[in-house]
């Protein structure tokens, strides 16, 4: 895997992956968040080939069914955790990085009724956000699926500077690309000619307008 689209979440993640799989030369897996590097039972002493394994099966056609494809991944959680951020730097340290960035109250908000709608949430809003620091006290390294990280951390996944200082600590500032999600939506075009420079491709020319996803 070459690049990531690692965040944040409800960020616009899911509308730029959209985007780059119309790309002949990008592939991102078939599911759109592969959850490797945060997959709870994942090996830290994993080599490269154990890692590329358990990619294969989630890309269309196989992992190394085309050569010449650029292999991404878009696990919007990645740039959340620190423990992940270091274990794809370990995986590739020349991995490339488009993060999108949202109004963290906007952010917060998306969150908490994507939580809501499946269930995870039972809290009013002002509640949930009042009860976050609580609920992620003592889960600082937990990557179960239910774990608060996961699922309560409205604010918390609003707080950018950490995250950024832990990716900019682990990867050369070349290899990173920080949009806003703001010009996904309403500078398209101009955008994601932005991405496919960032992973050295030509952008792909448009034959349709690109609605919001």
């Amino acid at each position: 895997v070459r690049f990531m689209i690692g965040g944040v979440q409800k960020g616009g993640t899911t509308a730029l992956a959209h985007y780059l799989s119309a790309h002949p030369k990008l592939r991102l897996p078939v599911c759109k968040e592969a959850h490797v590097f945060d997959a709870p039972d994942y090996d830290d002493s994993a080599s490269v080939e154990a890692v590329d394994a358990r990619f294969a099966p989630l890309f269309d056609g196989g992992f190394h069914a085309d050569a010449q494809a650029v292999h991404g991944d878009a696990t919007p959680i990645s740039i959340f955790l620190p423990r992940v951020v270091s274990r794809i730097a370990r995986y590739n340290p020349a991995m490339r990085w488009i993060v999108l960035l949202r109004d963290p109250v906007e952010r917060a908000i998306s969150q908490y009724y994507m939580e809501f709608a499946r269930g995870d949430e039972r809290l009013p809003l002002p509640c949930a956000l009042l009860a976050e620091r609580w609920r992620l006290r003592g889960h600082d390294d937990d990557l179960s699926p239910d774990s608060p990280l996961r699922h309560h951390s409205y604010l918390a996944r609003g707080r950018y500077t950490r995250q950024l200082e832990h990716l900019f600590a682990a990867f050369p500032a070349e290899q990173l690309l920080l949009l806003r999600s703001d010009d996904l939506r309403h500078r398209t075009e101009a955008t994601l000619t932005r991405v496919h420079r960032h992973l050295g491709l030509e952008p792909r020319p448009s034959s349709e307008s690109h609605e919001p996803v």
